[in-house]
């Protein structure tokens, strides 16, 4: 199969957000790419949402328009209904950059099971880009963008769906296990993809007391061992940091004497 023959499968969920819905629909019918399939799963809103949807039904592939469980039950009914080679989400009020987007993510060749590439935070106007190479510190101090990340349909298979016992870090949960623990194959592609509205319920201070109180629960329970040399790790990197920071400060004012002298 060609990179041109790939399907790319785009999944946005919503719930109440009919302004961020359309113009996330938008961005997606108005690519260039033509092999994409594109599907919407509406969590029964109340706020015309139901009419944006049915304002674009003959060009979404599939959508459904019921109640569910949560944003991981919402995106797992996503996961079933795709059928694509990749599946990258997007959900409502996030847009992909332009027309060119998923056309120039296919032709920079996606071979591995996870391509990541680089984000903008919309209100904030920041750039995130994804590193070269994922490690357990890459997870263990942050995550990769899962609005610019196209994960392969059979990953889902290997890994399983999302944790819907988790309420914001399942998409965390996923991408750690399918590195750490799965071994999967990671590329970053140094493309922008899309566009990230920073008002779900992981960029809302307000949850990061439960953000760290979930990672930590999926830390222990899937990696208990290596949990507590790694603590061990982050300490000594705190104080080594410390110790060149001292070191730096005291060249510093070596050099500062010595011009004086002179």
């Amino acid at each position: 199969m060609g990179s041109k023959d790939l399907k790319i499968s785009i999944i946005t969920i919503n719930y109440n957000n009919s302004a961020g819905l359309k113009e996330t629909i938008q961005s997606v019918l108005n690519q260039d790419y033509l092999n994409i399939e594109y599907i919407v799963i509406d969590g029964d809103s109340t706020d015309g949402s139901k009419e944006v949807i049915s304002d674009y039904k003959d060009q979404i592939h599939y959508w459904v328009t019921e109640p569910d469980k949560g944003i991981y039950n919402a995106m797992n009914k996503g996961i079933r209904a795709a059928t694509g080679d990749y599946l990258l989400f997007l959900n409502s009020g996030d847009f992909l950059i332009d027309t060119q987007v998923i056309k120039g993510a296919v032709a920079l060749g996606m071979t591995e099971d996870l391509v990541s590439g680089n984000m903008i935070f919309h209100e904030r106007n920041e750039n995130w880009c994804p590193p070269d190479v994922l490690t357990f510190k890459t997870f263990y101090e942050g995550t990769i963008p899962h609005p610019t990340t196209f994960i392969k349909r059979s990953l889902f298979d290997l890994v399983g769906l999302y944790n819907e016992s988790y309420r914001v870090v399942s998409d965390w949960e996923f991408f750690i296990l399918a590195t750490c623990k799965f071994n999967c194959t990671y590329q970053h592609i140094d493309h922008y993809i899309s566009r990230f509205l920073c008002d779900g319920l992981s960029s809302d201070p307000i949850n990061m007391e439960r953000i760290l109180t979930e990672r930590s629960k999926v830390l222990s329970t899937h990696f208990p061992l290596f949990l507590a040399d790694y603590k061990d790790y982050a300490a000594m990197s705190v104080e080594m940091k410390k110790i060149n920071y001292f070191i730096k400060c005291r060249r510093f004012v070596k050099r500062l004497f010595k011009s004086k002298k002179k």
